[in-house]
């Protein structure tokens, strides 16, 4: 078999479990593994260390398929990894049409995305939307699809490779169907009583923010009576959840007039009434300064951004653009408001993230409290040894 030799003391990442192996830690390659082969991970010392995928062109050389070196990585092994990853989710969310299925390296099957969609209207079907995103998963697609489609039962699948990434392991962008009909137009998913339209097409990552389940579910908490500021609302996830909660008014901000469009979709299809929601087509950051400047004041606040950083290359400039955003969240805020802040960049950690936000709230001269930390569900769970699948950050504040 192919097999990558490391440098000389490169092991100790793998040693501690952690899932990647990069192209500076590596010696020497024997073999001519093509994209997507399985290759044997050897120390310096000639010890067994994993079987991984392999991409010639990625800074991540080899992805770990497994540590144990009498497991095989055929198709009955990512039969067990999607039923394992499976049963993780039926024992453990509850309440919900749009559920993570797969997470990537912390369910074993790096590189992999895949989000289930169960409809809430009989007349349509379940959905499953995947996203590829490195040689390895895409070289195993065809296993992967029908080990998804035999665990689950839903012979409806579709793909959303069209993310960056994948060029940095050589791969083109994809989508299109790989299993059964091609989805609704839009499929609506029930997720603790509100009923949300989802485009998987066209819509950001599978179609819908999974990974804030929990944090619409505290927005709803907390909505009650209160006014209420969503920025950057794509669909209206959170301000659903807040008009569900019985918020007065909510104002929704984005700069997407179809994902705004969806948004009112998803008014009409709950029963709420129009008049509590306010819908601005419009760039956030000028538009939360212009409410400032206006006198305008809300109870709860939530800023849940695009990704600022997308690489550590830019890391500044992202800093720059949260503490932009919270400082005026912040002065928007009347005493005992609550904000809802979140990143979704990688290479913005928790702590950065944090003091960033303690940095705009002494800017903005008022006494901020941490209620608690959030993050996404357990859905998205995190491998101890691998702090980078740990994108999705946020803190509930309280300002005196």
């Amino acid at each position: 078999m192919n097999t990558i030799t490391l440098k000389p003391a490169k092991d100790k990442s793998l040693v501690r479990r952690h899932p990647w192996i990069y192209a500076n830690a590596i010696e020497h390659v024997e073999g001519k593994p093509a994209p997507g082969a399985t290759v044997l991970i050897r120390a310096h010392d000639g010890r067994f260390l994993a079987r991984a995928s392999y991409s010639p062109v990625s800074q991540i050389r080899a992805r770990v398929w497994s540590f144990d070196e009498t497991e095989p990585i055929d198709h009955a092994f990512f039969k067990r990894r999607v039923q394992r990853a499976i049963a993780h989710r039926q024992t453990m969310v509850r309440d919900t049409g749009a559920t993570r299925l797969i997470f990537g390296e912390a369910d074993g099957l790096p590189g992999l995305i895949v989000d289930y969609y169960i409809a809430d209207d009989e007349s349509q079907r379940g959905q499953l939307v995947c996203q590829f995103m490195a040689t390895g998963v895409e070289h195993w697609k065809e296993a992967i699809v029908q080990a998804l489609i035999g665990a689950t039962g839903c012979p409806n699948v579709y793909e959303r490779s069209d993310v960056s990434i994948r060029q940095k392991e050589g791969l083109e962008p994809l989508t299109g169907v790989l299993a059964g009909d091609p989805p609704p137009a839009t499929l609506i998913a029930n997720e603790g009583g509100v009923r949300y339209h989802i485009d998987v097409e066209r819509g950001h990552k599978t179609g819908f923010y999974v990974d804030q389940r929990d944090n619409r579910a505290l927005v709803r908490q907390y909505a009650n009576e209160r006014d209420v500021l969503n920025c950057f609302c794509y669909t209206g996830g959170f301000s659903l959840a807040a008009l569900k909660g019985g918020a007065k008014r909510v104002v929704s901000i984005d700069s997407s007039g179809e994902a705004l469009a969806l948004a009112q979709q998803n008014v009409t299809a709950n029963g709420f009434d129009p008049e509590r929601a306010e819908w601005l087509d419009a760039d956030a950051f000028k538009t939360l300064r212009r409410l400032h400047e206006e006198g305008e004041r809300f109870d709860l606040i939530v800023l849940d951004p695009p990704k600022f950083a997308p690489s550590r290359e830019h890391v500044d400039r992202a800093a720059r653009a949260y503490k932009d955003i919270n400082l005026t969240g912040f002065k928007l805020l009347r005493p005992g408001g609550l904000l809802f802040t979140y990143s979704c960049s990688g290479a913005i950690d928790a702590d950065l993230f944090q003091k960033i936000v303690a940095g705009a709230a002494a800017d903005a001269k008022v006494d901020a409290r941490i209620l608690k930390r959030l993050g996404a569900g357990v859905d998205h769970p995190l491998l101890t040894a691998f702090p980078e699948g740990e994108y999705l950050k946020g803190l509930l504040l309280q300002i005196a």
